[in-house]
């Protein structure tokens, strides 16, 4: 499938990044929704049943963490990958990562194009396998 059709959802409490982020990926033809807490983000997961979610680590009302938990225990977004934002040198151990469909964990800052690089990636892969953590 090409980025026609796919959806991603973008979860961050900061607008300047959603923002960036959403204009970069609409821009390579991915349908986008845009969360600013992780419990507007699961909400829509749970609506939309998006192709993949980029959250931040830290957000208001639930963290990008528990997010990623939640979308892997619920049926309907299960084999959803997701995409970590976190602060630079703020690592998960293999444990969180298991107990979740983490594929990449992205420091700040970053590109958009950094982040655009990433979605390609994932969506050429098989979902699955431990998840890649940047310095």
């Amino acid at each position: 499938m090409t980025a026609q059709g796919r959806k991603i959802l973008v979860a961050d409490d900061e607008v300047p990044i959603t923002c960036v982020m959403a204009r970069k990926l609409e821009r390579a033809g991915y349908t986008v929704l845009v969360a600013h807490d992780g419990e507007e983000a699961l909400a829509t997961a749970r609506r939309e049943r998006p192709d993949l979610v980029i959250t931040d680590l830290q957000m208001p009302y639930l963290n990008g963490l528990d997010l990623s938990i939640a979308l892997k225990q619920d049926p309907g977004t299960a084999q959803t990958p997701v995409i970590m934002l976190t602060a630079r040198g703020y690592l998960l151990t293999e444990e969180q990562i298991r107990s979740t469909n983490i594929r990449h964990m992205q420091s700040k800052p970053f590109s958009a194009r950094e982040i655009l690089d990433r979605v390609t990636q994932i969506f050429g892969q098989p979902t699955g396998g431990a998840a890649e953590q940047a310095a």
